[in-house]
């Protein structure tokens, strides 16, 4: 864990600092307060359309951010829950595989959902649900727990061949994205999360479809030097620059990468706070806290402490009364006449939401904001 950053005594007082701190223990309680006994970690606990189902997306992002905080024994819990799901749908993917070896096409109802209970079952409801980023995601996120704090990877082996199975088979299907839109298009994000995965767990299927991953987006996904939103689209994302860290599909520094996160922060930046894409209408298409830090991450890693630094501040200064962190924030809305459908179909913006709190520990490790279990 990282415990300095070049020039931070110089960039925060003390007392901002502390209050920094601060939030990240909020943030820690806050994700462990309101993980389940099995160990899934909830997206939202109180949010009409999140509360009781657990996304393999969410959870990885703050499992990562547990991991960090030194918490291995909630994160663990996480990556047992989701090993224990996995190797329950070992049959399912033989069965999706076997119709792809009979020159067969699942349809997509049949495929993984994006979604579980908190027992690891299938939602009772209709959702988005066919979407591959998180079983990637959860490869990544458990094989970087346990090169972090020198666990035995077997311990998850029998959920990660599940997974490695199921994205060697789907790889290159189109799905819903990050946002659970456009199952007809193949997504930068998505791809770059597969291809994470796939190189953390290393096996030779899973490394020969990375590389097929990097001359696809290579091909397909790059218009005008920066990564696209889907392949053959000229937009960008907001979720794109995890496509450089901490996915690594592009290496950070390169043209590519350097270009990519130009133009997120061209088109999506405001004042700080991330969009998700310019079309977005989600709630009138607010600034979104975990893009905040997906971007603060990386400037983060690419040495500008001050930029990291812009995105964790406002980050903090979105925080309520109680320091518990929304989904996203109306104060530069970008289709502000859609936001009132979305309140009267599922309330106010989720808060807290998990995922939000687990990315501003990674963004405030990166910085060197938190020591040791985020004591001052």
């Amino acid at each position: 864990m990282i415990t300095s950053a070049p020039g931070l005594s110089e960039l925060i007082p003390p007392q901002e600092l502390a209050q920094l701190r601060a939030l990240a223990q909020h943030s820690h309680a806050v994700i462990t307060e309101h993980q389940d006994s099995g160990g899934a970690y909830p997206a939202a606990p109180t949010f009409s359309a999140y509360r009781g189902y657990a996304w393999l997306r969410d959870g990885s992002f703050t499992a990562e951010g547990i991991s960090r905080y030194g918490d291995v024994a909630s994160a663990e819990r996480f990556h047992d829950w989701v090993d224990r799901v996995l190797r329950g749908r070992r049959a399912q993917v033989d069965e999706l595989r076997a119709a792809v070896a009979r020159g067969e096409t699942p349809p997509v109802e049949s495929m993984l959902p994006t979604r579980f209970t908190f027992d690891g079952q299938d939602g009772s409801d209709p959702w988005w649900d066919f979407q591959t980023d998180g079983y990637g995601m959860w490869l990544w996120a458990v094989v970087t727990h346990a090169r972090r704090h020198g666990l035995d990877l077997e311990r998850w082996r029998g959920g990660i061949d599940v997974a490695v199975d199921y994205l060697v088979a789907f790889w290159d299907r189109a799905c819903y994205d990050w946002w659970e839109e456009h199952v007809e298009h193949r997504h930068v994000s998505t791809l770059g999360a597969i291809h994470a995965g796939l190189v953390a767990v290393g096996t030779p299927e899973g490394l020969e479809v990375a590389a097929s991953i990097r001359s696809l987006v290579d091909a397909e996904g790059v218009v005008d030097g920066h990564l696209t939103k889907w392949l053959g689209s000229a937009a960008v994302d907001g979720s794109l620059p995890a496509c450089v860290v901490p996915f690594g599909l592009v290496a950070p520094g390169t043209a590519l990468a350097v270009g990519t996160l130009a133009a997120v922060a061209r088109d999506l930046d405001a004042d700080g706070g991330v969009h998700r894409f310019t079309a977005d209408v989600f709630y009138g298409g607010g600034q979104w806290i975990l893009l905040s830090a997906l971007l603060g991450w990386n400037l983060a890693a690419a040495g500008d402490t001050a930029g990291a630094l812009r995105h964790l501040r406002w980050i903090a200064e979105q925080a309520d009364e109680q320091g518990d962190l929304p989904e996203q924030v109306p104060h530069h809305l970008l289709h502000p006449g859609s936001r009132d459908e979305w309140i009267a179909r599922w309330g106010t913006v989720a808060t807290p939401l998990l995922w939000s709190h687990g990315m501003y520990l990674i963004l405030a490790d990166e910085l060197g904001i938190m020591t040791q279990r985020g004591n001052a």
